[in-house]
């Protein structure tokens, strides 16, 4: 199957999500991932209209930058704080914040280069020792410490559920992180606009859309 025709398949099942959830396929970001993915078939993708990617680590992005126009990184994996300088005015979107000294770091890196950085607290929910993020019952109040920085906007948050076989065994983390994702934007808290909920891998997508 070509990456073209297999886009158009996750695409119908996409769509088919979201309507069977009563929302609308434009509701849903996809976003492609482009860890160790070579640059002729990124390319391939953005010539698709897929611009926003995703990428795990500082040094990959820093590799493929300038090497394809036109696209929007967003960095997904976990972040140090002694690597934010390298990507501070070269990405879109933080999706793994899940530290006040990280946020500092990254407020204080995009002050640098006159910037107001768009980004996502990180929750392990399922306690996971191998995975980075803050408990779900400390993800508000990380939140609500973010929210303060100067060059900050807390835009949702993000998680990476367990891997399992049988993707409707996530739902439950799923809807974990939707209830939170509803009560934190009910206080409509200053510099907290709850528009992205990160989650959903190629495997269990469907369920948490």
């Amino acid at each position: 199957m070509s990456i073209a025709e297999n886009i158009a398949e996750i695409n119908k099942k996409i769509t088919a999500a979201a309507e069977k959830s009563g929302r609308k396929r434009e509701d849903i970001l996809l976003l492609a991932v482009t860890k160790t993915i070579d640059i002729p078939r990124i390319k391939e993708v953005t010539e698709l209209g897929y611009t926003e990617l995703g990428e795990n680590k500082v040094q990959e992005i820093m590799s493929k930058y300038d090497e394809l126009d036109g696209v929007q990184w967003h960095l997904i994996g976990h972040l140090q704080t002694n690597k934010v300088k390298y990507i501070a005015d070269k990405v879109k979107m933080i999706h793994s914040v899940d530290s006040l000294k990280l946020g500092t770091e990254i407020s204080k890196r995009c002050g640098q280069c006159g910037r107001i950085m768009d980004i996502l607290v990180e929750i392990n929910i399922a306690g996971e020792e191998a995975k980075h993020g803050v408990p779900l019952d400390m993800a508000e109040k990380l939140a609500c410490e973010l929210a303060k920085l100067e060059n900050i906007r807390v835009r949702g948050l993000m998680t990476v559920a367990p891997y399992d076989p049988e993707p409707e065994n996530n739902r439950k983390y799923f809807k974990n992180m939707y209830k939170l994702f509803i009560d934190i934007k009910s206080k409509r808290y200053d510099n907290i606009n709850m528009e992205y909920l990160s989650m959903g891998m190629t495997n269990d997508y469907e369920a948490q859309i």
